[in-house]
């Protein structure tokens, strides 16, 4: 019996009475052996026994095994005269708190797995455990959970997150240096954010996005502190002003490409037909000749013996109207069947335009076809392909050649961006490419390696002479990126200059999104800010 009490991890100030099992329930019984209990008005102590009862109090499961404590608690005169209460139960604090039907610990637990994972969730996970609750007893839990005090806090990070994409939008404030969720707000309103700066005047710095509306929260709530533009959101809107400029390139020499392809391809498509026909096929077309050939030389001689032209149709099995006209050539007719068309001839330029844009997926190719009016197979479409293509099976002109696909634009951009030594070697050759196809893609890609140089080295000041340069490149791309650099010059030079940005605070929105999505979409505000604020 003795050792009972270290397994359960009782307090002191309990004796263990026995146990038995009831129900797949494991039920303890307990007897408060407190002495001179105090009372919970006045304080003072106590020793007159009224009378005693029974709690009944959930415990930790042990093993899987749930357990209830039968506690044996005492009631007490209060002798102090002038002390409201005359009669007081004794305290079990802190093990169990009064008027509670369950442990501190098993309370603990359950908030917890609550902000873990949630209510739905938490309910799936307790069962396992055999601790019994529901669903509204943990979300319970969790509201219950008192919030901080945010404190001094120095240096903040402002980010916006999303309830709906695209529709309703939240802000999340973390604290730069100790890492910590500070608040969560219902919008993304420069008011919201205003108001809640108002109240912290010992904000020194505010990180922020390049947005207009934390950016006119801080001027309004903060005007003391100095603001800080993210350096990701910079190089990101520098490279969303170069992806313009290099689209323009691009699809212009996407455009030459596809006319030179279809230059190149025109005699090849020519040769192709040519070849399209077996020797078969060739034969079965002389003996057909040969054959009309002898039934015009046929009527030609019946006509001289004076026959009708209607006598002479029936002797020879043709129409009337053809021995009418061949009689009036004063020749043979030769045919004038022209060469074979197939049904994917009059999609060939788009097809080769496609397959210069980077578009090598045949069943795509074959379903955008389609949805242009094709009528015909996929197989038709893969022949013909595998035909033109330079070492394909059956490809009739062995000099064929495409030309060099280009990368997307998007992928230009990143190579842009990124520092020319981290590019491989097929990398470097394409930009090596595109630098010398044109004197402005030369002159974009330096003011971007300068800009990006600029950034990493935190030299800052040097962002005056880059604007100069920019402006004089007369580049229209970068041209809308000054401006922009403008009207927020001061936090963008300081984003430049110090260590601090919108890292942590970019981890702590993806942390939230993870917390959100395990709501199911169902939680409110509220018990998505408590879960966000005492997240494990």
């Amino acid at each position: 019996m003795r050792d009972v009490k270290p397994v359960l991890a009782l307090p002191e100030g309990f004796q263990f009475v026995g146990f038995e099992k009831r129900n797949d329930v494991l039920t303890v019984t307990l007897v408060s052996t407190q002495v001179s209990p105090c009372c919970p008005l006045c304080g003072s102590t106590a020793r007159r026994v009224h009378s005693c009862y029974t709690r009944h109090v959930a415990d930790l499961p042990c093993a899987g095994q749930s357990i209830r404590l039968l506690i044996q608690v005492r009631k007490y005169f209060c002798e102090e005269n002038a002390c409201p209460r005359k009669i007081f139960a004794e305290r079990l604090t802190p093990f169990v708190d009064p008027f509670a039907r369950v442990t501190k610990r098993l309370c603990q637990i359950v908030q917890i797995i609550g902000l873990a994972t949630g209510g739905r969730l938490g309910v799936r996970v307790t069962d396992r455990l055999g601790i019994q609750t529901s669903r509204q007893t943990i979300l319970r839990r969790i509201m219950a959970l008192p919030t901080e005090p945010v404190g001094h806090v120095p240096q903040i990070g402002i980010d916006d997150f999303s309830f709906r994409r695209g529709r309703k939008f939240g802000t999340i404030i973390v604290n730069l240096q100790t890492h910590q969720v500070l608040d969560v707000l219902a919008d993304r309103t420069a008011e919201t954010s205003a108001a809640w700066m108002t109240a912290h005047p010992e904000i020194e710095l505010v990180s922020r996005d390049r947005g207009g509306d934390y950016a006119s929260a801080a001027a309004t709530g903060a005007p003391q502190a100095v603001q800080c533009a993210d350096r990701f959101h910079i190089l990101k809107n520098l490279g969303e002003a170069v992806e313009g400029c290099l689209a323009r390139h691009l699809a212009a020499k996407r455009k030459a490409h596809s006319q030179d392809l279809l230059e190149e391809h025109q005699p090849i498509e020519q040769a192709f037909r040519a070849v399209r026909r077996s020797p078969k096929v060739e034969r079965l077309q002389q003996v057909y000749r040969e054959e009309r050939l002898a039934r015009y030389e046929q009527v030609v001689a019946l006509r001289k013996l004076g026959m009708s032209h209607a006598a002479i149709a029936e002797r020879v099995g043709r129409g009337a109207s053809t021995v009418s006209n061949w009689l009036a050539a004063g020749a043979y007719p030769e045919t004038t069947r022209g060469p074979y068309v197939s049904r994917i001839d009059p999609y060939l330029p788009y097809l080769f335009q496609r397959w210069e844009e980077g578009c090598h997926n045949m069943v795509r190719l074959h379903q955008e076809l389609v949805a242009r009016g094709y009528k015909g197979s996929y197989a038709s479409v893969r022949d013909h392909l595998v035909r033109q293509l330079p070492g394909g099976k059956k490809n009739a002109c062995k000099g064929a050649t495409l030309s060099p696909v280009l990368p997307p634009v998007r992928q230009v951009m990143f190579l842009f961006l990124r520092r020319p030594g981290d590019l491989d070697k097929e990398e470097r050759e394409t930009m090596l490419q595109l630098r010398q196809s044109h004197a402005e893609l030369d002159l974009a890609y330096d003011l971007v390696q300068e800009f990006a140089t600029m950034l990493r080295t935190r030299t800052g000041e040097n962002l005056d002479t880059w604007l100069t340069k920019a402006v004089a490149s007369q580049i229209p791309a970068f041209q809308s990126f000054v401006l922009g650099v403008e009207r927020d010059k001061a936090a963008v030079r300081a984003g430049l200059t110090r260590p601090e940005s919108n890292g942590i605070v970019e981890g702590k929105v993806n942390k939230l999104k993870l917390i959100k999505r395990m709501g199911y979409g169902r939680a409110a505000f509220p018990l998505l800010r408590q879960r966000v604020l005492h997240a494990l």
